[in-house]
């Protein structure tokens, strides 16, 4: 092999590793979904950045929605002028066909989620935001608790914070909007307002929670496949229920 060859090979080599080294984001299908893993955050998002409206499109408008109130049919939060005891009801305007909801109705949404462990997770929730202050580049550092979205924008998908419409690098997700997402935390000063992220410009602040706007579930740690039965195990089960249910029919003939 000529030293040309092999240093060729070698200088591949070195930037496969040094991107290995520097990916954070890792895409993967347990229980058949997609997802994708933030070594940042430590958290696992859905792979659709826009996963409501997708089910819409796939299962139907009234199936889904009405499966989420079925699942969530009321939000508690903070009193407010939309929920004066604190206690929402959820109706089908708070959702729209595009994949769009008000404030509660994405609390329901990631209830709903959770209620059929989607992916294989029951902890799935709205991201967090960890200072409740309106700015552009209020900058998570990976170390404080939430700000997922930040993270998620800032440091893996690697927005120009002087510039926010450079474009993002997406390849990891589908269908991700170019627009406002749902923090899950309100805005404690107002509680008719909650906190929002501006995928297209980097802002956060706080908006009313009637608005219709997207929702990203995240859910913490990594999720992980259910475990499947080996099949020697399997078969071990299956000949001790057998012995089992042989005991239970002695049993009504003596």
């Amino acid at each position: 092999m000529s030293s040309t060859i092999k240093k060729g090979i070698l200088a591949a080599s070195i930037a496969l590793i040094s991107f290995n080294a520097h990916a954070t984001l890792t895409s993967y299908n347990p229980n058949g979904v997609d997802l994708v893993y933030s070594s940042v955050s430590n958290v696992t998002w859905t792979k659709d950045g826009n996963l409501l409206g997708s089910l819409f499109a796939t299962q139907g408008f009234n199936t889904v929605v009405n499966a989420i109130i079925a699942a969530s049919p009321t939000i508690s939060n903070t009193p407010n002028y939309f929920s004066p005891t604190g206690t929402y009801t959820l109706t089908t305007s708070d959702f729209s066909s595009n994949g769009s909801t008000t404030w509660f109705g994405a609390l329901g949404y990631v209830n709903y989620l959770n209620s059929i462990s989607y992916g294989g997770s029951n902890q799935w929730y709205l991201p967090t935001d960890a200072y409740t202050s309106s700015g552009y580049n209020t900058l998570a550092n990976g170390t404080a608790k939430g700000d997922e979205l930040l993270e998620l924008f800032v440091h893996e998908l690697s927005y120009d914070t002087t510039w926010w419409r450079d474009s993002p690098k997406t390849a990891a997700f589908d269908n991700v909007q170019d627009n406002v997402y749902w923090y899950g935390t309100e805005y404690s000063n107002v509680p008719v307002d909650v906190m929002f992220f501006g995928a297209s410009n980097g802002y956060h602040s706080y908006t009313r929670k009637n608005g219709l706007w997207y929702a990203w579930a995240v859910s913490p740690g990594q999720v992980t496949a259910a475990a499947v039965p080996e099949p020697k195990n399997l078969a071990m089960l299956l000949a001790g229920l057998g012995l089992i249910g042989a005991t239970v029919r002695r049993n009504k003939q003596a």
